[in-house]
């Protein structure tokens, strides 16, 4: 095993949590593989490694497995469905230790233009006139705790309540217990008479209050104006969408996996390390509430069992 040294590696904490959400290697199974050759903590620490720093999978650092090892690693994960797994499973136990059901029903949606780097071609970016902001819109659909739900990238150009029936659309496939979904003024008009009819979703509009800049927490999530996301979508998820190296200038085309593209479904931002970060944060590996692979595994196996559905 390889030391541990970049701040995306995952702690003794993190890992006893995602290790018993992975897929059984194949030599494991009935049908029988190969034997894995490198650990999956070292595929899984550069995978968070690239989605962090934004480089390329040919930039990996030498001290990781082959950059196509843990490319091919990626993309299947993506394919099957793990990575979202691994999200909702996750999602579900802060819930949990929140005091919340394990699944929402009530999110909150909103969308944020962020300037794209000159590698990014013209069918992929547009000009947000009233943002001035020539690059792409990030949407993002979080519950009221602030746990990521849904990330879809779009151009500039397209306003929020076009992009919305795609996103929206794909929440309630992934999420049909979701009933009410909290948005700005934006978002209003026909787009709601369309995701009752359509999706049987709940549109709730609320405008910002005249003179009212922003509200901190403690308040209230719901009702607070615009910018309802990226005020309530929690510290954790917050920083990192404003952070993240992908976020910013988002430097690589999204699309298929290739190679020399970090994986779209992760860009601005993982939500596995905001989620491992916020179950372990208080936990050492003394603490008789560790979470050793046991008694995880059986959380892991009820998770699984119950629904896929997530939060």
């Amino acid at each position: 095993m390889r030391r541990r040294r970049y701040p995306s590696d995952t702690t003794d904490a993190e890992w006893a949590l995602l290790e018993t959400l992975l897929p059984v290697p194949a030599c494991e199974t009935t049908t029988g593989g190969r034997p894995e050759k490198h650990h999956r903590r070292e595929i899984v620490d550069a995978i968070r490694y690239v989605v962090d720093t934004g480089c390329k999978w040919r930039a990996l650092p030498a001290d990781y497995p082959p950059w196509r090892t843990v490319w091919g690693f990626m993309a299947r994960w993506a394919a099957t469905g793990t990575v979202g797994q691994i999200r909702d499973a996750l999602s579900q136990r802060i819930r949990r230790e929140m005091g919340k059901g394990p699944r929402a029903v009530a999110t909150v949606i909103d969308s944020q233009s962020v300037k794209a780097a000159e590698t990014v071609g013209r069918d992929s970016r547009g000009y947000d006139a009233g943002k001035k902001i020539n690059g792409r819109k990030r949407h993002l659909v979080v519950d009221t705790r602030g746990l990521p739900l849904l990330v879809m990238v779009t151009p500039a150009d397209l306003h929020d309540s076009h992009a919305a029936k795609e996103v929206l659309f794909r929440l309630r496939l992934m999420h049909p217990e979701i009933t009410i979904v909290w948005a700005d003024s934006a978002y209003a008009g026909k787009l709601v008479t369309w995701a009752k009819k359509y999706l049987n979703l709940t549109i709730k509009t609320v405008s910002r209050p005249r003179g009212l800049l922003r509200l901190h927490r403690p308040a209230p999530p719901l009702g607070r104006g615009t910018d309802l996301v990226m005020d309530d979508a929690g510290p954790q998820t917050r920083t990192r969408l404003r952070t993240t190296r992908p976020a910013l200038r988002n430097p690589h085309h999204l699309g298929s996996h290739h190679p020399d593209d970090p994986p779209d479904h992760q860009v601005p931002q993982d939500p596995r390390a905001v989620s491992t970060h916020a179950l372990t944060k208080h936990f050492k590996p003394s603490d008789p509430a560790y979470p050793t692979s046991a008694p995880h595994r059986t959380i892991t196996a009820l998770v699984m069992a119950a629904s896929r559905r997530g939060t």
